[in-house]
């Protein structure tokens, strides 16, 4: 049995590795993706009041700190039984929508363009932005970091800082926003939509009139037939702060649709012993392992999920979009490399509305706080997060000191898919007797770098503790003890 290991892999936030193994006749046996990493937040947050949840979960990620700090919002909220004033929901959406704009800018043009900009066989040390760059222009390269710079002044006008934000407090929000910060807010907003037009005909002259490039998107070695999962307003429509979840099944019939309280009677977790990413399925069909299909138990959270859970987008410029993306792909969608496209009318949907709600003339009220009341006891908060569904569930005692804390985030919701992903690029693309390249290698990482994965949010462990193994070796490379706990 031979292997090959893709370790690291590359153009995500976290740490992970592919490992494949062959027969000796080269043809592929089997493809496991581990998560080698460990962060166990739900353990940091016992004891912990839960009022300070908010604060501590930004510390997850530095890359998507403000939808773990607005999910633990809507959970504190209801731990409390306390409803915010509409301008306090109406500034978390807003803040939350900077961050929708600087995840997705980074996210197309430094992990997943490259693939696409610079080729899926560029050289190695071209494929990143630097390459990008180089290949488009200076002036595209300053749209970009414009671009990023604006979702961050947003989540600063609103909410004081884009880093591990403080703006969240039960009931509410902090601060109010003044009349000078929407002002600010309102002209990046518009700029933003501008530059979402701008990145969608990007995509469209450098992928969609690439014939060689739309033969990878759409041929079979990226297709996955799964449900779909994303929160819907009351008219189903994609909202990435409020609402409700829908699921739809392989046909694109709705199969599911829940409060975030009721999250626990639809979705569980599985485990396998050689990851500490968990796999989420449906309740409704259990586990059968990584199998497609209506009857399996396996969905995606993601922008393609979200779009083809929905019948529409809030905004008219993404709603233009999200009726040309189906009337060229099909809806339900089952093509995982279309999620970039899916990502780029996601990012016009968010400065779309950031232009919307700061033109609210309730987001300038004073009253952003409704002081609870109650006596504190369990709440579940559910926001969209950049990679897909992400749900906060704390329980606390009678003084509102948390017992236990239960964190599903969008990376982890689409393990399984993931996962399959792979494994089906590595069965289609490395061939027996062929040599792997390093083109095929990428083209498989590029399986899960359409996911836009975030493996420091997702890692748990049932146990509370992991293995571990230390090698200690020589300068010459001669290995003089190994260490391990297990």
């Amino acid at each position: 049995m031979k292997t090959i290991s893709i370790d690291p892999i590359t153009r995500l936030e976290g740490h992970g590795k592919i490992t494949i193994f062959l027969s000796d006749e080269g043809e592929v046996k089997n493809t496991y993706f581990q998560i080698p990493e460990l962060r166990g937040f739900e353990k940091f947050l016992e004891g912990r009041p839960v009022e300070e949840a908010p604060r501590i979960v930004p510390r997850i990620c530095g890359v998507c700190p403000a939808c773990h700090h607005m999910a633990s919002g809507k959970a504190v909220d209801a731990v409390y039984g306390v409803t915010p004033p509409p301008a306090a929901r109406k500034l978390r959406e807003l803040f939350f929508m900077g961050e929708y704009i600087h995840s997705h800018v980074a996210h197309f043009y430094a992990l997943s363009g490259p693939d696409f900009v610079m080729g899926p066989g560029a050289e190695k040390a071209k494929r990143h932005i630097l390459g990008i760059v180089d290949k488009v222009g200076l002036e595209i390269g300053s749209k970009v970091i414009t671009f990023r710079k604006y979702g961050h002044e947003i989540m600063k006008a609103v909410g004081g800082k884009c880093q591990h934000p403080v703006y969240n407090v039960p009931g509410g929000v902090s601060r109010p926003l003044t009349a000078d910060q929407r002002a600010q807010v309102e002209k990046m907003a518009r700029e933003c939509v501008e530059l979402g037009k701008f990145t969608l005909k990007l995509f469209e002259d450098v992928v969609l009139k690439n014939k060689a490039y739309m033969d990878i998107v759409t041929g079979p070695v990226y297709q996955l037939k799964v449900h779909n999962m994303g929160l819907v307003d009351e008219k189903n429509r994609v909202n990435f702060y409020d609402g409700k979840v829908r699921v739809v099944g392989t046909d694109g019939k709705e199969i599911a649709k829940y409060a975030p309280s009721e999250y626990l009677q639809n979705v569980a977790e599985h485990v396998e012993t050689y990851t500490y990413l968990k796999f989420p399925y449906l309740k409704k069909y259990g586990w059968k392992g990584l199998v497609e299909g209506a009857d399996s138990g396996m969905y995606r959270a993601s922008p393609l999920s979200r779009l083809n859970a929905a019948d529409g987008m809030a905004t008219p410029l993404a709603q233009a979009e999200y009726e040309r993306f189906f009337a060229t792909v099909g809806k339900p969608c089952n093509l995982t490399l279309a999620t970039h496209w899916a990502r780029l009318i996601e990012l016009l949907y968010a400065c779309e509305r950031a232009v919307e709600l700061s033109q609210d003339k309730e987001i300038l009220s004073p009253e952003v706080r409704t002081l609870p009341t109650q006596t504190p006891h369990d709440g579940v908060g559910i926001v969209e997060a950049q990679r897909g569904t992400l749900t906060h569930h704390y329980t606390t005692d009678e003084n509102g000191i948390i017992t236990k804390a239960n964190l599903i985030v969008g990376t982890t919701n689409n393990n399984a898919a993931i996962t399959l992903s792979i494994q089906k690029a590595a069965a289609a693309l490395i061939q027996k007797g062929k040599p792997v390249s390093e083109e095929v290698l990428n083209m498989i990482e590029m399986a899960f770098r359409a996911f836009d994965p975030c493996f420091s949010c997702a890692t748990h462990s049932l146990p509370g503790h992991f293995p571990m193994e230390v090698t200690f070796v020589k300068a010459d490379g001669e290995i003089l003890d190994v260490l391990r706990r297990s």
